[in-house]
């Protein structure tokens, strides 16, 4: 099946980056995919609170989710919203990260919001608490998909392998991996995680990315990795995007998860034991 990894450099104006992921979607539809990702917080990129206060909506009103499931529908594609930054009812005002599966009917088929948040200081000049503004989920979530079950993470979950195995050991066989990755983890990590959870598990992973250096109307600026990556099952790097704002295709084949599994089948040799 054609799939296609959209990077992008999403800005903090939700209807400004709705209309560039629409283009980018009927341009990747325009080339035979049938499946098309796109990154972490695709709706807004913003390291202001008030920003955000001002343009996140809540899920039943967001106009990024409404535009892109009418997208789906319209070109009749699969698609992975890798996350939106979404308001909650919650008491202490925090939004939510919430990635959405559509359908080619334009319906949400999973929800899922990231579970680990980022609250890292990866240099003098650089520290993130992404708790502060965002909950964290509580549930690890897998789609049912007319191409298999598809296990959900975001960004920073990548550093948590027994998430990834709690998928794979419930039927995953694609793991999606969105984010918004900073320069500094990115170069060191990104790659290597990446592999290490496509060969521990025998998935595919694909990891649409934000990228490069994002617009603003307040707030300090934000830069971000870029480096999409598309994993096979047996752990070779199929598309290392870089880090120009692009579409990149590829045939995702579920045969390779059987061969990798036959070859190293250790998600059967899971054994429990006594933590020291």
């Amino acid at each position: 099946m054609k799939t296609a990894l959209l990077q992008i450099t999403s800005s903090d104006d939700p209807a400004e980056n709705l209309n560039m992921v629409r283009a980018m979607m009927a341009e990747a539809a325009g080339q035979g995919a049938q499946f098309i990702l796109t990154p972490e917080v695709t709706n807004c990129v913003s390291t202001s609170t008030t920003r955000q206060r001002e343009v996140l909506q809540h899920e039943e009103d967001d106009i990024t989710l409404a535009g892109l499931r009418e997208e789906a529908a319209r070109l009749g594609v699969w698609l992975l919203i890798g996350s939106l930054g979404i308001k909650t009812h919650d008491t202490d005002g925090r939004f939510a990260n919430r990635c959405f599966m559509i359908d080619p009917q334009g319906q949400v088929v999973a929800r899922y919001d990231k579970i680990h948040m980022f609250d890292v200081q990866v240099s003098e000049s650089e520290t993130f608490r992404e708790s502060k503004n965002y909950r964290p989920g509580e549930k690890a979530v897998i789609a049912e998909t007319d191409f298999g079950k598809v296990g959900l993470t975001i960004c920073y979950d990548i550093r948590f392998p027994h998430l990834h195995a709690a998928l794979a050991q419930a039927g995953a066989r694609i793991l999606t991996v969105p984010a918004a990755f900073s320069p500094v983890t990115g170069a060191a990590h990104w790659e290597s995680l990446l592999r290490a959870r496509a060969i521990e598990t025998g998935c595919w992973v694909l990891a649409p990315a934000q990228t490069g250096e994002h617009p603003k109307t307040r707030g300090k600026t934000r830069y971000t990795h870029g480096h999409s990556m598309v994993v096979a099952p047996w752990g070779e790097v199929l598309i290392d995007a870089g880090t120009d704002p692009g579409i990149h295709i590829f045939d995702l084949d579920d045969s390779s998860v059987t061969e990798a599994r036959r070859r190293v089948p250790s998600l059967t040799h899971v054994r429990p034991f006594d933590r020291p």
